[in-house]
């Protein structure tokens, strides 16, 4: 698919998810959360072809930019929505499935400085809100739905509904 193509996917997915969405231009011009995910497959790209070095530096200035923090070596799927990303972070060893959806501050972080997989796996369909932390390589299977501020810790079946009384603690 082309960046072009790509764009106008990510373009019309976040009309689609964002009830205040009202146009394109205004999505294009004014989402951090869209201009956070086109920042990092810039620096994915250069990741993957070993300018790692600068890969993070850009990824450094998008955080900067947009307060979203994607790390360079992450796999982030198609129709990926942060809606309202300050305070985002997704940690390098993450793996992000198909039309998943972040609210603000959620972190896809590590427990430790293990070697290795660290981060979670998010599969396709996924809703995390905001505030939560999924932490370590757990899988959050496809189609759950996480409510603001839980903590995960373990593995989530697929279709799981987590609401604020429910949450995995350390």
């Amino acid at each position: 698919m082309s960046i072009f193509k790509r764009m106008k996917e990510d373009l019309d997915n976040a009309l689609v998810k964002d009830p205040a969405a009202r146009n394109r231009i205004e999505v294009f011009l004014a989402y951090p959360g869209l201009h956070a995910l086109w920042g990092y497959r810039i620096a994915n790209f250069l990741w993957r072809v070993k300018l790692k070095l600068a890969a993070r530096i850009y990824a450094n200035w998008v955080r900067t930019a947009t307060g979203i923090e994607i790390h360079p070596a992450a796999s982030i799927g198609r129709r990926f929505f942060i809606d309202h990303g300050m305070g985002v972070v997704i940690g390098a060893t993450a793996i992000i499935g198909d039309d998943v959806m972040l609210y603000h501050d959620v972190t896809l972080g590590a427990r430790g400085i293990e070697v290795g997989k660290r981060h979670p796996t998010i599969q396709n369909n996924v809703t995390i809100g905001a505030g939560a932390r999924v932490l370590g390589n757990v899988t959050v299977g496809e189609g759950s739905r996480i409510s603001a501020n839980a903590v995960i810790t373990k593995d989530l079946p697929a279709r799981s509904m987590l609401d604020s009384a429910e949450f995995f603690v350390i």
